[in-house]
């Protein structure tokens, strides 16, 4: 498709299946991560549902997360998935961003609302556990490359809690 232009770039959006919405965006500059993550997502079967984050319309998860510089600010992660018993929020993040201060700062919020949110109820929240990943470039392609399955690189990638601290994995 050939990418349009609103507000602040150029996007392109792609058509799915297994969204509540029948196309989703992606930025037509520097996103080949994003429409990948698509496509994958789109196309393997063990997800179930996903969804492209959009910060103005899905208010509902938008986290509060204090930058590095001490300034409030607020953050959406790009994915959501639901595989059969999880629901994943999902950042995909170039290799070189991944430790950058601030995408650890944003990485301990989404992680502390996923507590949050599985500190609920199971019934009230249909018996999913939830997650957050932060997903590398590199290890996004090389798993895809390998034929593996995106539920699995999710857990993978997923961030492992211990008390009340939240540390990742750094097998990324």
């Amino acid at each position: 498709m050939l990418p349009q232009r609103f507000g602040q770039g150029e996007i392109g959006a792609l058509e799915v299946g297994k969204c509540i919405y029948l196309r989703l965006p992606y930025p037509a500059r520097n996103g080949g991560l994003e429409r990948a993550f698509i496509e994958w997502a789109d196309s393997d079967a063990g997800v179930a549902a996903f969804c492209k984050v959009h910060e103005q319309r899905h208010d509902f998860i938008r986290l509060r997360y204090v930058k590095n510089d001490g300034m409030a600010a607020s953050y959406s992660p790009d994915f959501v998935v639901r595989v059969s018993d999880r629901v994943y929020l999902v950042e995909t993040k170039a290799q070189q961003q991944i430790l950058h201060p601030n995408v650890q700062r944003k990485l301990r919020a989404a992680a502390a609302w996923c507590e949050r949110i599985n500190a609920i109820p199971g019934d009230l929240r249909n018996g999913l556990e939830w997650h957050y990943a932060l997903v590398g470039e590199d290890v996004f392609f090389e798993w895809r490359q390998r034929g593996a399955r995106l539920a699995d690189l999710l857990d993978f990638a997923r961030v492992r809690t211990s008390g009340r601290e939240s540390q990742q994995k750094l097998r990324l």
